[in-house]
């Protein structure tokens, strides 16, 4: 049994002259809960095809559970789990038919099978659905977009996959339904040996079950890290002057500034706290301090494009 369930090297994907991944190097190790984050268009959703084998790479491979992605076998994509952004379903059948459908691309898990073994637990889909309140015979066209999602999570989920990709899951739903759909990956997540790739756009839902993070940007990994490392290393730092603040920054890690009168606010990446001290005594700064950032404020500033256009007025100062 490999120790990474997820690998890409060099992937790389253009469009025409346009490039959409560039050289992507990834490890997700057996058990990982990662975060794959991005602004739109940063080609994650390429990414996530290109692993699924959906797309042909121009350069570079992918590998899923130790078997190349472009040759993926009916045995090995029954151990992986794919939950696509807008829960595309077919409409006409009813969840029983849906999950009948479902079922016969899987074989049926033993009475007797223990709890995470690989094949389809109907005990485990029926239980979900009867969690959510969704109506059996209800017909999948007739569903709203959030009982919609909560079906595709059950079908997802009832084979026991061993790799679960999910591309935006959550995108679209209201605070109480994402927290239902989060509660059942969580319930994944404590079946052993079971490992996540979560993309999302909601900053809170990867803050919430995520240990490891991966933030693309045009097509180009930015950072690859566990949470915790990445919540410590981007910070945000005031600094009070008892007059105007200096017009040049030079300090390890600066990502960005903005300053006012008599105050200056830098963003910084993994800059030590005594550089930090350091930079405030030899500027002159009357005090400074560090202010709380959540995933979300972090990763925007992490994010923002550099020399960014500031189109409202108050942004100019």
């Amino acid at each position: 049994m490999t120790e990474f369930v997820l690998e890409t090297q060099g992937l790389t994907k253009y469009y025409g002259d346009k490039l959409a991944l560039d050289h992507i190097d990834l490890k997700i190790p057996r058990g990982c809960i990662c975060g794959f984050v991005g602004r739109n268009g940063s080609g994650k959703t390429t990414a996530i095809k290109l692993m699924l084998g959906f797309l042909k790479p121009t350069t570079g491979s992918s590998r899923l559970l130790d078997c190349d992605s472009q040759n993926l076998t009916p045995a090995i994509r029954q151990r992986i789990g794919y939950v696509a952004e807008g829960h595309r379903l077919i409409r006409w059948m009813t969840i029983a038919e849906i999950a009948k459908f479902q079922n016969a691309f899987f074989h049926e898990q033993p009475a007797s099978a223990k709890q995470g073994e690989a094949g389809w637990d109907s005990k485990f889909f029926w239980d979900m659905i009867d969690y959510f309140g969704l109506p059996k015979k209800q017909k999948i066209k007739h569903l709203s977009n959030g009982q919609r999602a909560q079906v595709s999570l059950a079908l997802t989920l009832a084979p026991n996959p061993e790799l679960l990709i999910m591309d935006d899951p959550t995108l679209g739903l209201d605070a109480a339904i994402r927290r239902q759909f989060l509660e059942g990956i969580i319930e994944l997540i404590m079946r052993q040996g079971r490992t996540i790739l979560f993309s999302s756009h909601i900053l809170g839902d990867i803050e919430r079950v995520a240990d490891k993070i991966v933030v693309i940007d045009k097509g180009v990994i930015r950072a690859d890290c566990s949470l915790e490392q990445f919540r410590t290393a981007v910070k945000k730092v005031r600094f009070v002057f008892s007059q105007a603040p200096p017009e040049t920054v030079d300090i390890e890690g600066l990502l960005g500034s903005r300053r006012s009168d008599k105050e200056l606010e830098m963003i910084l990446v993994g800059t030590a706290d005594e550089k930090i001290a350091e930079w405030a005594k030899s500027s002159g700064a009357a005090d400074y301090q560090a202010i709380n950032m959540n995933l979300e404020d972090q990763f925007i500033e992490y994010t923002a494009p550099a020399g960014r256009i500031k189109p409202f007025t108050w942004e100019a100062k």
